[in-house]
């Protein structure tokens, strides 16, 4: 992929929206398919019910099925996977998921354990981004980076990772190192689950929340960063938001 602003599974260019503030939802939080913030056009729930899965499941296949990666993807309900969605007057437009490190590994050990493993042993707590997909016909990096930065909330506050990894086809690469600051770790591959060829990307949760205390809630005025993280909430949103997220992990939470 060029160094430009496509984004990475739908081939479309989303443009930077209008100066508008974050607005959070500051309404009780439950499991389930409740809403976790609330914006102007859009909001971020949690996709925790058959009905949630199977919605992003759609998203997915629709998207990945254009790419040509399959259309059989199902998101499957596992205690060691969060999946967001992003919706629009009630219709998912984006989802994304992430798999926390377990006994059972996560996905990406398939085909790069040697590299994952390697975290490990040095004391890392890992996770994945994986079956990211958004609707061609939305043009939103709010919207994009608001799915990101609650899934980026889940891992640090919640599960305590110290470090990220997703998969990505050779021509996305540059989308995820310039807007959010991976790297590539090794050689390419081929990823079954897709039928195609894939890096191993790796950031750092310290440079994650490095860039968010520095960038996170400026883009009304994001000067000349080719970032995601200026559309990230601003470090006092975060810490409101990750911890209503956090209680619910309290007796009567």
């Amino acid at each position: 992929m060029d160094h430009n602003d496509e984004a990475p599974e739908h081939g479309l260019t989303i443009k930077p929206p209008a100066p508008r503030s974050h607005v959070v939802c500051m309404e009780p939080l439950a499991l389930g398919n409740e809403v976790i913030m609330q914006q102007d056009h859009f909001a971020i729930r949690l996709a925790d019910t058959d009905v949630g899965r199977n919605s992003a499941s759609m998203l997915i296949n629709k998207m990945y099925g254009w790419r040509g990666y399959g259309d059989k993807h199902k998101v499957e309900e596992n205690p060691n996977r969060i999946t967001l969605s992003a919706t629009d007057k009630g219709n998912v437009i984006g989802t994304v998921t992430i798999g926390i490190d377990s006994d059972a590994g996560i996905l990406a050990d398939e085909i790069f354990h040697d590299e994952i493993q390697k975290v490990r042993l040095r004391g890392g707590k890992v996770c994945e981004i994986t079956k990211l997909a958004f609707d061609p016909t939305l043009r939103s990096k709010m919207a994009l980076a608001s799915l990101f930065h609650v899934l980026f909330i889940f891992a640090h506050y919640r599960h305590h990772c110290t470090d990220v990894f997703i998969e990505v086809n050779p021509r996305h690469r540059r989308y995820y190192e310039a807007m959010l600051g991976f790297k590539a770790i090794g050689d390419v591959r081929t990823n079954p689950r897709v039928d195609a060829p894939a890096y191993l990307l790796w950031v750092s949760m310290a440079h994650v929340n490095a860039e968010i205390a520095r960038l996170g809630g400026t883009s009304d005025h994001p000067g000349n960063e080719r970032s995601l993280y200026p559309y990230f909430l601003s470090r006092r949103e975060e810490t409101g938001l990750a911890n209503r997220l956090l209680k619910l992990d309290q007796p009567g939470g």
